[in-house]
């Protein structure tokens, strides 16, 4: 008999055109979905389905409804930034291989007629798409002055600048064959060879062997560098960081609520997965997790954690916390909880650059948030202040001079309208000058 109560998987999408990410910032460039990443995706999907809901698994969720979805028990997520758009089209696609259609989902009508859903039986799975500009927990990397830090203090630091060195050979010989784009460790030029290998088939014949292993290899070092930190609750993991806080919520409602929560699925980029392994101390056992997963991966959370690298295998089993066997639920949210990112303002208080990296917990943050917050009010307010002194001060004593100048002309020089247009005009006019700058 299976003890699984519920899983909660984290996906990555599938493959897809090519797709380029500022090295500063991050900020996306537009891509598409393929039918070969339709395919990863689907494939993915039957294997959840195959380890999740078949009675001959040792992992089934015996208590869940596997042949009609119940939109109940299943909820699915999906992040709408950066690859949104293949993300979406990738979780459909894994939707289509979990809850294949199905001639029971049918009905019949009051005349006696029976209705079945189109495709034979497809099954619609409701999709939460996760935007940027409203939740940040899927993409909290973006418009986040703390981590354009973060990523600047990479580049800079002497273990980048030595691996950078150290390339200088392959981006010598891989030049003429990324036709212009910069050939330096910061752009990490993987994404264009490798989608070029799969798609264009006069590159696949030209390109030398042994060129995409190594792009592979440098773009490893690049990401896990970016999306990781020393501290588990630094700025570097803040993929990880957001993300937890829906995998947190999801096995308590799993395990401890009697929630009919049994299978929540979050599909997303690559992020999350290299944040989450150094927070979990998996790649300090496991040093190959320290890089991009391969499309279509997944990480399931259920009585341990288990992780499948793109299409080929089967699930691995890892174990968080330098444990040698399973991680008891409560053990694993107690130790580490205190470093998820919950709200939105959480998010912005670690998002604020010019902070230490002590700073950025939650414990402190909102503290912090509220005191910068009041001394700039402070400082601001004080400046208005003074500067409307200045200006009142200013302006009568520019009043004071025209009324003594007109004075003067009036008494001493008979040609009063002359002498009105000429003179009086002018310090008037020099005090609107000086009033300009204020």
């Amino acid at each position: 008999m299976t003890d699984v109560l519920g899983v909660l998987v984290i996906a990555r999408n599938g493959d897809r055109t090519e797709y380029y990410q500022d090295p500063k910032t991050y900020e996306s460039s537009y891509t598409e979905s393929t039918a070969l990443g339709a395919a990863e995706s689907h494939q993915l999907g039957s294997f959840l389905r195959s380890t999740y809901m078949s009675s001959s698994s040792p992992s089934y969720i015996a208590d869940m409804k596997t042949d009609l979805v119940d939109t109940h028990e299943v909820h699915v997520h999906a992040k709408a930034g950066g690859e949104g758009t293949v993300i979406f089209d990738s979780a459909i696609a894994l939707l289509q291989g979990l809850f294949p259609p199905n001639p029971a989902n049918k009905i019949v009508l009051a005349n006696e007629t029976t209705v079945i859903a189109p495709l034979g039986g497809y099954q619609y799975v409701p999709i939460e798409t996760v935007e940027p500009g409203n939740d940040k927990s899927l993409e909290p990397w973006t418009d986040c002055p703390a981590f354009e830090q973060h990523i600047s203090s990479v580049y800079s630091s002497s273990k980048f600048k030595e691996t950078a060195k150290a390339a200088d050979h392959f981006y010598g010989a891989v030049k003429d064959y990324v036709f212009g784009r910069p050939t330096t460790l910061e752009n990490a030029i993987y994404d264009y060879i490798s989608t070029e290998l799969s798609h264009n088939k006069t590159y696949a014949h030209r390109l030398p062997p042994t060129l995409v292993e190594q792009a592979r290899g440098f773009a490893d070092f690049h990401e896990n560098a970016i999306f990781s930190d020393k501290d588990v609750g630094g700025i570097g993991n803040l993929a990880g960081r957001t993300i937890l806080h829906t995998v947190l919520g999801s096995l308590q409602r799993i395990a401890f609520n009697g929630d009919p929560l049994q299978f929540l699925l979050i599909e997303t980029s690559y992020q999350p997965f290299i944040s989450l392994f150094h927070m979990l101390e998996m790649v300090k056992e496991n040093p190959e997790l320290g890089g991009i997963p391969n499309y279509a991966s997944a990480l399931a959370f259920e009585a341990p954690i288990k992780f499948k690298n793109g299409t080929n295998g089967d699930f691995e089993t890892y174990h968080a916390f330098g444990h040698r066997s399973d991680i008891a639920a409560t053990e694993f949210i107690y130790r580490i909880e205190n470093y998820a990112i919950t709200s939105q303002k959480q998010w912005a208080a670690a998002c604020s650059s010019g902070l230490d990296d002590d700073f950025f917990h939650i414990g402190s943050q909102n503290a912090i948030s509220s005191t910068v917050f009041a001394i700039l009010a402070a400082i601001f307010l004080l400046g208005m202040f003074v500067l409307s002194k200045f200006v009142k001060s200013a302006r009568a004593k520019a009043q004071s001079t025209r009324i003594r100048l007109a004075d003067d002309e009036v008494t001493s020089t008979p040609n009063y309208g002359t002498l009105s247009n000429n003179v009086v005009a002018q310090p008037a006019s020099m005090s609107e000058k000086q009033r300009l700058p204020l």
